[in-house]
């Protein structure tokens, strides 16, 4: 991976923790192209990490692989402008949620590589769920080139294409769902009685052991939950607060609004 040079068009948030984590596996920072739309970006990437800024057309003529961090929104004018670019076998590597390969397809050379990619901020601490799901002529090899470049953020999982809308909607916004768990559960403990800082204290570490728990025992979430629910006690009546509140439907609600307008995105970009 090292060999290759890597584009990341519109380092936002994401094209950052690309950026950062490639750096972290050893990626020479030479062989990193960054561009931004705004130059006080541009100088503060340089700055920070000491890859090179350049223009779009540039980074895609001088890349092996060009990794598209832009909005979905702003897709479809920025692959017009780099399509004359991409040349035979170069990697394409879209970052852009909601958005299918076909829709790059449609606007890149014929034949071009596209691998479409969801991770998720905790890629800032090493700890990234990225899904990863080839277009219609990416390789074996080109996905194994994908994996690579996102496994310094964390894990990797390969996914068919049409499951992307779904991981969006899990993992992808999926740690907000964490932290607004955290954040009720920090006012809770405040509002019976603990000091806001012991309150976050608590949870935080809490959710810390038990998200290794999770990874790291084998078990299934439900034999884990069991394993602390003892009959009749404190955590079997909170428990049952939450399934009469509707916890679990509440849930399964909200990832299937968040698949839903990761449809719409990708309806709103053709």
């Amino acid at each position: 991976m090292s060999q290759h040079t890597v584009a990341v068009l519109g380092a936002g948030k994401m094209g950052e923790l690309v950026l950062s984590g490639l750096l972290r596996s050893g990626h020479p920072a030479g062989h990193l192209l960054v561009t931004a739309r705004r130059a006080a970006r541009a100088a503060e990437l340089a700055e920070r990490y000491g890859v090179t800024v350049t223009g779009n057309a540039e980074a895609v003529t001088r890349a092996d692989i060009v990794a598209v961090g832009v909005k979905p929104q702003d897709c479809a004018a920025l692959l017009d402008e780099i399509a004359p670019g991409v040349t035979a076998g170069k990697l394409v590597v879209s970052l852009c949620a909601g958005l299918p390969t076909s829709f790059f397809a449609a606007r890149l050379p014929e034949g071009t590589p596209v691998v479409r990619v969801m991770t998720n901020t905790p890629a800032m601490v090493g700890e990234a769920m990225s899904a990863i799901s080839p277009g219609p002529h990416a390789t074996d090899e080109h996905v194994a080139l994908a994996e690579s470049m996102f496994r310094p953020l964390g894990s990797t999982v390969r996914v068919p294409e049409y499951q992307q809308d779904a991981v969006t909607a899990l993992s992808g916004s999926g740690p907000a769902y964490f932290y607004l768990m955290v954040e009720a559960m920090i006012e809770a403990g405040v509002l019976l009685g603990l000091p806001r800082r012991t309150a976050q204290e608590l949870i935080v570490q809490t959710a810390v052991g038990s998200a290794a728990m999770l990874r790291d025992s084998g078990e299934h979430p439900v034999q884990l939950r069991e394993a602390v629910t003892s009959p009749a006690g404190t955590t079997a009546a909170a428990l049952r607060e939450m399934e009469n509140h509707g916890v679990r439907a509440a849930l399964a609600s909200a990832l299937e609004a968040a698949r839903d307008r990761a449809r719409e995105i990708a309806a709103q970009a053709k």
